[in-house]
């Protein structure tokens, strides 16, 4: 039976986290893929040594804002950049890896913004991106994970109460991630801990948030439902620091690459 490794993290700009620990965790936590959100950089600023690993990059047009990154141990059959609509792929939001058995794809989801000035962009952004999912999955499973930018229910976060009209707790966004799951797909996390309280993977820098686990969960491993045999573990690694966010951890089994 063969495991697999997936991490997921938004590291709130690559270039300063390799200047803490990132190196150190990245090899302890030694995962087949290493996801990562929030890179903040184009490819030429930041030279990684992995060994053993690919590294793709998709950056914004707009430098320090944005962009992913995967880093794979495992050669893709094939890699796209963005979702293929011109109004949403000039932020560096979304890598696609193709394998024999599943497409892997991170996303950095648009967060709608103080006061919610991106909401009907966000909204845009949703429909076109579970399209292209769609899309991927009439072919075969998906792994999707990212930041998300969205807590799902009130057991996502600290204080739902205070937070209702907040970017990442709107009822449109929310609604939003319900329709996502409608379509055939599992938020890992919950399926493995469905009653779990008080886990977290973003914490605001303000009000000492962390300390306090005042915190919210929006990042992400989802998969299509008919992988759900294939699931071994969801976790989130909340005693990893470097960001604002945590990493978070998914293992499956017999799944080819």
């Amino acid at each position: 039976m063969t495991h697999m490794k997936f991490i997921s993290w938004n590291v709130n700009g690559l270039r300063a986290i390799v200047k803490k620990d990132f190196l150190t965790t990245f090899n302890t936590l030694d995962a087949d893929f290493f996801c990562i959100q929030e890179t903040k950089m184009q490819p030429n600023q930041l030279t990684l040594d992995l060994p053993g690993y690919q590294q793709f990059f998709n950056s914004a047009d707009r430098k320090g804002y944005s962009g992913t990154a995967i880093f794979t141990k495992h050669t893709p059959q094939n890699v796209t950049y963005d979702i293929g609509t011109d109004e949403f792929d000039h932020e560096g939001r979304v890598i696609t890896l193709e394998y024999p058995d599943f497409y892997l794809v991170t996303c950095y989801t648009p967060n709608s913004g103080t006061g919610l000035k991106r909401l009907d962009f966000r909204m845009g952004w949703e429909q076109v991106f579970q399209d292209y999912l769609d899309s991927l999955n009439a072919s075969k499973p998906v792994i999707l994970c990212g930041d998300l930018n969205v807590a799902h229910e009130e057991i996502d976060i600290r204080n739902p109460k205070t937070n209702h009209h907040n970017a990442g707790f709107t009822n449109e966004e929310r609604e939003q991630f319900s329709q996502l799951l409608s379509r055939g797909y599992t938020d890992t996390f919950r399926y493995f801990n469905p009653d779990a309280t008080d886990r977290y993977s973003w914490w605001s820098y303000r009000f000492n948030a962390r300390d306090r686990n005042a915190g919210w969960r929006i990042d992400y491993f989802v998969t299509s439902n008919r992988l759900q045999d294939h699931l071994v573990e969801a976790d989130i690694k909340d005693q990893i620091f470097g960001s604002d966010h945590c990493p978070i951890l998914l293992t499956t089994k017999d799944l080819h690459v």
